[in-house]
């Protein structure tokens, strides 16, 4: 699973978090009905944002959009209430699209076990009949994957494009194209067309923050590798891609607060809290830690609320030299051109920092890969083991449980009193 929402378990209530595996659940279920089990590896966080918005504008009840599901392994085989209906369809169709797409660039930057031809071949393939299949499923619930399709054919134009002085916005406007026209047709689905403008909006914005976030995540892996990478290439630097992602999430909230919705509570918390929170997430972990980071209240938009006063603004704490890895190991005497993964003089690294660390041990081959993660699954090591070894690459990772980079989860939490056990502080006035 991927995506830049990624809820901690202590940072929303039992009721949002039944919410929020409700959605998850009935999107990877819908996906199986609709396009079978192997379309399944496409469920995402952020897909099911889309299901997320389509019950919250919806003026059913909320039991009428749940069926009962049978035991899962990635819920320690237990049953539970599911999210079903056009909204969790939707929600798959796009994952299936958007996994498309992003299988697609892996497959033109070579990445890993893409470089083999053979590998390339196959992945390509199943691309295509995953681009057709969402499609498909995206017209019968009256969404034309068109303006999607279209947009993701358009990324390497624009990417191609690009260089040093330009804007990254360039590179992120087909993403963002492709998230509004989702975000909208959910207003569609919810027969409230007054929604639409707003949630294209809000869905264009979050296209944007998630394809700046991702390239915050892979910058010292594409430099290291000499990928290409939107912040290298066009030469922002990591203050002004901050900059952009605040103005995002801050953009993201302005136009919800227009948006009617019915039960907003799982929706605002997700497009609102989790976004600010993926934000310090992404930074922090390609070394560039937040000064004043996301509180769970007021201190998440710069300027507090009427029950906390005045915060100071989020923003990079200073680094010292050498805190970035200047540039990978081997690299050729010759002067790289400005911008370059190469380049001494790049933003994200001063010069003479620390080369990376080497790339880490291969793993099994794909389908030794495969039936390892289906046994990590089915045993639930994948969720309950403190760590385990990634069978694809040979990497130590943390099982799902142990993955919460959630801080201090109450700090600021008082203008609702207990607002850290009912996790729907939004709801009071605070100004968030």
């Amino acid at each position: 699973m991927f995506g830049i929402i990624r809820p901690c378990r202590h940072r929303l209530s039992e009721k949002l978090q039944s919410e929020w595996m409700a959605h998850l659940c009935g999107m990877c279920l819908a996906l199986r009905d609709d396009h079978g089990q192997a379309a399944r590896v496409a469920t995402n966080y952020d897909g099911l944002i889309i299901s997320v918005l389509v019950e919250a504008q919806s003026a059913r009840p909320t039991a009428d959009g749940r069926r009962k599901a049978g035991p899962c392994p990635l819920r320690a085989m237990r049953r539970a209430e599911v999210a079903m209906g056009e909204g969790a369809r939707l929600a798959g169709a796009v994952s299936l699209v958007l996994a498309s797409a992003k299988m697609r660039d892996h497959i033109d930057d070579g990445d890993g076990v893409y470089r083999r031809r053979a590998v390339a071949g196959g992945a390509r393939r199943v691309a295509e009949r995953w681009a057709r299949q969402g499609a498909g499923t995206a017209l019968d619930v009256g969404f034309d994957t068109a303006v999607m399709v279209e947009a993701v054919d358009r990324q390497v134009e624009v990417e191609a494009l690009a260089g040093p002085g330009g804007s990254v916005l360039v590179v992120t406007e087909p993403t963002e194209t492709a998230t509004g026209a989702a975000f909208a047709h959910t207003a569609v689905l919810a027969e409230r067309p007054d929604n639409a403008e707003s949630l294209a909006e809000a869905g264009r914005l979050f296209g944007r923050l998630a394809h700046l976030l991702d390239a915050v995540e892979d910058v010292h892996a594409d430099r290291a590798a000499g990928a290409w990478n939107p912040l290298l290439a066009t030469g922002t630097g990591p203050d002004e891609a901050y900059r952009l992602c605040r103005d995002a999430a801050t953009g993201i909230r302005l136009a919800l607060a227009e948006v009617e919705f019915v039960t907003g509570a799982l929706a605002h918390r997700l497009l609102v809290h989790e976004v600010d929170e993926a934000i310090d997430r992404s930074f922090r972990h390609a070394g560039f830690p937040v000064e004043n980071p996301s509180c769970a209240v007021g201190g998440k938009h710069g300027s507090g609320c009427a029950k906390h006063g005045e915060r100071a603004e989020p923003r990079l704490a200073a680094r010292p030299d050498g805190s970035w890895p200047n540039q990978p190991p081997n690299q050729t005497p010759t002067q790289p051109p400005p911008g370059s993964p190469y380049d001494p003089n790049s933003p994200w690294g001063p010069p003479g920092g620390p080369t990376p660390p080497p790339p880490p041990p291969g793993g099994h081959n794909v389908f030794v890969a495969c039936a390892i993660w289906a046994g990590l699954c089915c045993t639930c090591q994948w969720c309950c083991r403190e760590t385990f070894e990634d069978p694809c690459t040979g990497q130590q990772r943390q099982g799902c449980c142990h993955k919460c980079d959630c801080g201090d989860c109450c700090d600021g939490c008082d203008c609702c009193g207990n607002c850290c056990e009912c996790g729907e502080c939004c709801s009071c006035d605070c100004g968030c």
